[in-house]
């Protein structure tokens, strides 16, 4: 199988019932397919338009953002002058020419050989420690080296499947443990199973400030974008923002007088969420610049790791457990501030 074959498929979904995550646009040609050049003339009815929200109508069967891509690589003239600006307003009777060229995106599903840390595997599902640092899905900015292209190349039935049977995700700077389907039947039954909690997801987590009050804590608060800053999250008012309901329990594991080690349980799986809510609390994460937490203690990275993954095995009904204990970064910040990690918690 080629590349090329291999990108179809792991780009296409296959039928069956939808995964939450997989939502990627119409299928863009590619990396393997020679160059084609599309002519279409502006209709009246499109006239004023961007050019990248024109040539979304007159070229339906590419997603806008892939044209918007060609555009920036100026693969694409209006009367035969190479267009500069995605925004560019179109006339009625503009000849617009579109080179469809193999971008980034298109190129990004192919299997990439890479050191998995294989905690469990049988036929329906693997069970992953991921360390910080690793992408799990390309997006731009990661076209490559991610942890969807390590499992490409580890299993060739994960080209079948949407995302590669990736099910949910840890941020690129969060360590720990991920569930992963090998068979489509599988996949739809975990998807279905993280959205009625039924699985079980427990992190700890480093944070700035010493706990106060009640050492078990359950935050409802609901996360959508930061209205002051589109490229973070916050907790927002649904009556005034966009968001989604939130829920996290945190239990203090261990003091000291400038930070705190707590245990927290996702109950939603929101972009974010325990980074979010712990800095919505006073306790920002340690080095999670993003959301006030300062670099301290070694840590280069959000001091946050997915320590304990746990659900009835899909297929066979079996209780899986899986723990794996703080990395080595995670645990020398803890050690220099006298905080002490249970691995049974």
């Amino acid at each position: 199988m080629t590349d090329s074959e291999l990108s179809k498929l792991i780009i296409s979904t296959p039928v069956g019932a939808p995964v939450a995550l997989a939502d990627e646009g119409p299928e863009e040609p590619d990396a393997g397919a020679e160059m084609e050049l599309r002519r279409v003339s502006v209709p009246v009815e499109s006239h004023g338009l961007r050019l990248d929200k024109a040539l979304a109508e007159l070229v339906p069967e590419f997603s806008r953002s892939y044209l918007q891509q060609l555009i920036e690589a100026a693969a694409v003239r209006v009367k035969g002058v190479i267009a500069q600006k995605t925004s560019l307003k179109v006339k009625a009777g503009d000849e617009l020419s579109v080179e469809l060229r193999p971008t980034p995106q298109s190129q990004a599903f192919k299997p990439e050989p890479m050191a998995l840390d294989i905690v469990f595997e049988d036929s329906h599902l693997l069970v992953i420690n991921k360390p910080a640092g690793l992408v799990v899905h390309p997006a731009p900015g990661n076209w490559s080296g991610t942890l969807l292209n390590g499992l490409l190349a580890h299993d060739l039935q994960a080209c079948f499947l949407p995302r590669a049977g990736i099910v949910h995700r840890l941020d690129k700077d969060t360590s720990g443990l991920m569930v992963v389907a090998r068979q489509r039947q599988t996949m739809d039954q975990l998807v279905s199973m993280i959205a009625a909690r039924s699985v079980s997801r427990e992190y700890v987590a480093l944070a700035h400030g010493a706990w106060h009050g009640a050492k078990t804590r359950q935050v409802e608060a609901p996360i959508g974008r930061d209205p002051r800053n589109r490229l973070r999250m916050a907790v927002v008012d649904l009556e005034k923002h966009a968001g989604k309901t939130a829920s996290t329990l945190i239990s203090l594991l261990d003091n000291a007088p400038k930070h705190c080690l707590v245990k927290c349980k996702l109950h939603t799986g929101r972009t974010h969420q325990i980074r979010v809510h712990m800095a919505f609390l006073g306790h920002p994460l340690v080095s999670d610049d993003v959301y006030g937490g300062a670099v301290e203690g070694g840590m280069q990275r959000q001091a946050l790791h997915a320590w304990r993954l746990a659900f009835s095995h899909p297929v066979t009904g079996e209780a899986l457990e899986f723990t794996s204990a703080p990395p080595p970064d995670l645990q020398a910040a803890m050690t220099q501030w006298g905080l002490r990690y249970n691995q049974t918690l």
